[in-house]
């Protein structure tokens, strides 16, 4: 039975002219580092093969303050550390406004932006992503502003987060420049992605996936109800055969969809970032990847 092989070969970030390892490191947690621990944690995700970094200004937010702590444990670790930032693919994202709770009017997407640059203490990111789609934002006056962005220098490429299919198309309409990316929640736990049609929707724009969350929050490692514990067995069957951990298999998984996901690997301990690699162990037949599917479904396909 033929079986599905990947590769840690860069590949292209959408129609952006930007080249990214298949597999990103995000820094939600990343905040509550010392400035040297978050140095010894980039360098065990760059020695892992990982060169697309993903943070946002929301990142070490935790309720009542902390809002771009993330960002600006980072841009000391630039500031301490000369020619860091030229190694990786940078990319941040805005547009969450505690407790509002989201804006993407032109003018507060371009405060979020410099906002973001000055405590990253860069002059650019390579890829700027609206985190939450706002309601009472016009997708005309949001594109302008990615636009903007893009002319201004201070930004190479644009993405969305968390868009519906309906929202991505509406906005991609109304753009003169491609939206390289999409970050959506997908695991083999959360089947949106395949099930609503971005997936197919990435593809035919070729735009980039970069998949948050692919552990299920935590649920694939711990499951504790009777559909966690059936995805993990199937995970588990294909982990064996390639001597790796769930999590690996996990991030396979949805590295295997032809969309070509991203997983962002979101753990903060060295060992675990050092075990990336082992995602590109795992064999897939179409059968063990359909008996994944399966059971996060909880029901047979057609």
């Amino acid at each position: 039975m033929s079986e599905i092989m990947l590769t840690p070969d860069s590949r292209p970030l959408g129609k952006s002219g930007l080249m990214v390892s298949p597999i990103a490191w995000g820094m939600w947690r990343f905040g509550h580092s010392t400035a040297q621990e978050g140095r010894a944690l980039i360098d065990a995700a760059f020695s892992a093969g990982v060169t697309l970094f993903d943070t946002a200004d929301i990142y070490g937010f935790n309720g009542a303050g902390g809002f771009g702590d993330a960002e600006s444990l980072l841009g000391q670790i630039f500031a301490d550390s000369p020619g860091l930032r030229e190694r990786m693919v940078l990319a941040t994202k805005g547009g969450i406004t505690p407790p509002v709770p989201y804006n993407s009017s032109a003018a507060y997407l371009a405060e979020a932006l410099d906002a973001s640059l000055k405590r990253l203490r860069v002059e650019q990111v390579d890829l700027y992503q609206i985190h939450r789609p706002d309601t009472l934002a016009h997708p005309q006056e949001v594109a302008r502003a990615l636009e903007d962005m893009v002319t201004s220098g201070k930004v190479r490429a644009v993405g969305v987060s968390n868009y519906t299919v309906a929202q991505t198309t509406a906005l991609a309409s109304l753009l003169t420049i491609p939206l390289a990316s999409h970050q959506p929640e997908f695991s083999p736990l959360e089947l949106e992605p395949i099930t609503g049609g971005l997936l197919d929707l990435a593809m035919e724009r070729d735009m980039a996936i970069l998949a948050w969350s692919p552990l299920g929050g935590g649920r694939i490692g711990d499951p504790q109800d009777e559909r966690s514990r059936a995805v993990a067995a199937a995970l588990d069957i294909v982990a064996a055969e390639a001597g790796v951990d769930r999590a690996a298999a996990a991030y396979s998984w949805v590295m295997t969809h032809p969309a070509r996901a991203i997983p962002i690997v979101g753990t903060q301990n060295a060992d675990r970032i050092a075990m990336i690699g082992d995602a590109f162990k795992p064999r897939w037949t179409r059968k063990a990847w359909y008996d994944v599917l399966i059971a996060s479904r909880g029901e047979r396909l057609p």
